[in-house]
């Protein structure tokens, strides 16, 4: 049986999660933890990658290239990330030194070669901004979906829905090809919320029934999306983050809405004409 669901363990050194248990082709995810005066050496090997700095700082070593004192939120609900693309076939390297403690999420997509050089994605370039209106409003950052920061397959960005509102709303797909209507791209998202007892839930499923799931979502849950639907809600009180990515046969987006929620993006429309003309 497939997993979607899981938890994402917090161990100190590397944690992996084992994507092909939802059957993913072209996604990995892993988590690294590190206190002060550690580090951790590896190979990309077959994989594309962004190391999104979830929290703390670290200096990162990709090749001969050198990114000193990167990061500097506290956590994930404090600012802007850091990133560090890492080609394929590429020793890198992750430490603290005496700069203390870092987590670091490690996005990644099978691409086996990749003409592209290691860069750093500053927190200033980093694009903001608002999806949705009213209880499905969320805002978003925008870490490397286009050539203005380059990658074969990977697009990445973060999320945060509000306590009470709806994210990824209304719910879409992208299962396959079908230029310029539908692009197949997996996708993952690693949920964060703001507090340890917070929670929201997802909703995942397909239009013929294979998939159709509600999960409770906690801090460190992740979301494994080969194909279908999706969605997900914070309770009220909470606020719940994802780190989204997605990869497949090209690199763009266009996902399609739930015929059954179409008219929502109608009434989106609508809500934010009467906003902008409110007068009082």
């Amino acid at each position: 049986m497939k997993k979607y669901f899981m938890n994402v363990p917090s161990d100190k050194g590397i944690n992996v999660v084992d994507t092909e248990k939802a059957g993913m082709k072209h996604l990995g995810f892993k988590k690294l933890v590190l206190e002060r005066g550690e580090k951790y050496s590896a190979n990309s090997k077959e994989w594309e990658m962004f190391l999104v700095i979830l929290g703390g700082k670290c200096d990162v070593k990709v090749g001969d290239k050198e990114f000193k004192g990167i990061g500097g939120r506290k956590n994930v609900f404090s600012g802007k990330p850091y990133s560090v693309y890492v080609p394929p076939k590429y020793d890198f390297e992750i430490s603290t030194e005496d700069i203390g403690g870092v987590e670091v999420a490690f996005a990644m997509a099978k691409v086996f070669e990749s003409a592209i050089e290691p860069y750093l994605i500053t927190s200033d370039e980093v694009t903001e901004g608002k999806w949705g209106i009213s209880n499905y409003s969320r805002k978003f950052h925008q870490i490397a979906i286009d050539d203005r920061h380059p990658a074969v397959k990977l697009m990445i960005g973060e999320t945060f829905t509000p306590s009470g509102n709806w994210s990824t709303y209304p719910p879409h797909k992208h299962e396959k090809d079908d230029l310029p209507n539908e692009v197949f791209l997996e996708e993952i998202y690693y949920y964060r919320v703001d507090h340890p007892d917070g929670w929201g839930v997802a909703r995942h499923y397909t239009d013929d029934g294979d998939i159709n799931e509600l999960y409770l979502i906690k801090d460190n849950t992740i979301h494994l999306i080969p194909k279908g639907y999706h969605t997900v809600v914070a309770a009220p009180g909470f606020t719940v983050y994802y780190l989204w990515f997605l990869a497949g046969n090209y690199r763009l987006q266009a996902p399609v809405v739930d015929k059954t929620m179409e008219f929502v993006n109608l009434a989106t429309k609508m809500i934010k004409n009467i906003e902008d003309n409110l007068s009082i």
